[in-house]
């Protein structure tokens, strides 16, 4: 099957090599219910590009929620916590891409960092009109029958055109239309004004008392509001982000856990290490040292047609 705009086939997936390899792509066509939905934002180690195809659905980056509508692109750096919210009823179809690639060729490292600044808008949203978002998907299109011919240089065809797909989303950024659209509550705004104040701010002390007075708002109200528009109590979330960038510092740093501790807002290592357990079911330096073998992924190949769960 395959969209007006954008070719798709339910359960179609395209690889190029492995998670943790320098060059690595995963195309994921498919269905994602509300049922599927995750509990708390998550990360990364790679890039990943979310294209919903029909329906509405809505992104929270980093304690913000932001409203996609069919073709949106997101992006997404590593390392950024984030989690998309399905709508009930008929599971939307969308393409998730995951990739990652060296971007220190000889002669072409100002270039590739110019072209990743598309990741680092301050809203990681395109939204194209039609005429534009045609040209824009080709690339994409290109890769979907490249996928279904095999070739000797089949991984080269699908990288040449992404990173052509990459060079006209920088091209044509000056023309994304995408506008944060305010929805729900005064109050659920808020909710979520302070879920994106506690991600920006969770190195510091962040107590229930302060924060309220910042958002001019009572902390038994604000309490019961941010339980009920997150499903987590203010101290949970506080700790569920902190764990979620100490995890990130305990991957790709060499720190110590305690520098790391402290860096993350905690107050002591004892506090750290309890919430830790808790959260991931062991230590802080188990996590460091088994994050190798949960990277270890099955390798598959282009064209497989393979369900998602």
């Amino acid at each position: 099957m395959t969209s007006s705009v954008l070719a798709y086939e339910k359960g179609y997936a395209i690889h190029v090599n492995q998670p943790g390899d320098s060059l690595y792509y995963y195309l994921d066509y498919d269905e994602r219910s509300h049922d599927l939905n995750m509990e708390f934002q998550h990360f990364h180690d790679f890039y990943e590009i979310c294209i919903l195809l029909d329906r509405t659905a809505a992104h929270i980056i980093e304690g913000s929620l932001y409203e996609m509508q069919p073709y949106d692109i997101v992006l997404l750096r590593p390392a950024l916590l984030h989690k998309t919210q399905y709508p009930k009823g008929l599971p939307p179809k969308r393409l998730m891409i995951n990739f990652d690639m060296p971007r220190s060729i000889p002669g072409l490292e100002n270039g590739y960092s110019e072209l990743f600044t598309i990741f680092n808008a301050e809203v990681p949203i395109f939204r194209f009109p039609e005429e534009r978002r045609k040209e824009v998907f080709a690339p994409l299109n290109d890769i979907f029958a490249i996928s279904q011919q095999l070739s000797p240089i089949q991984s080269v065809a699908i990288h040449h055109k992404f990173v052509e797909f990459l060079c006209g989303l920088h091209r044509y950024a000056a023309e994304n239309s995408y506008v944060r659209e305010e929805k729900g509550s005064s109050m659920t705004q808020r909710m979520y004004a302070i879920a994106s104040y506690i991600h920006s701010h969770y190195q510091q002390e962040l107590s229930l008392d302060e924060v309220s007075r910042r958002f001019y708002v009572s902390a038994h109200h604000l309490s019961r509001q941010f339980n009920k528009v997150t499903g987590f109590t203010f101290t949970e979330y506080v700790q569920m982000t902190r764990i979620r960038n100490a995890q990130q510092m305990l991957i790709h740093s060499s720190e110590k856990i305690t520098d790391i501790a402290t860096q993350c807002g905690f107050t002591s290592f004892s506090q750290f290490n309890r919430i830790f357990n808790k959260q991931n079911g062991m230590s802080p330096s188990a996590y460091r040292r088994s994050r190798p073998a949960q990277d270890e992924r099955e390798m598959v190949y282009v064209g497989e047609r393979h369900k998602m769960t």
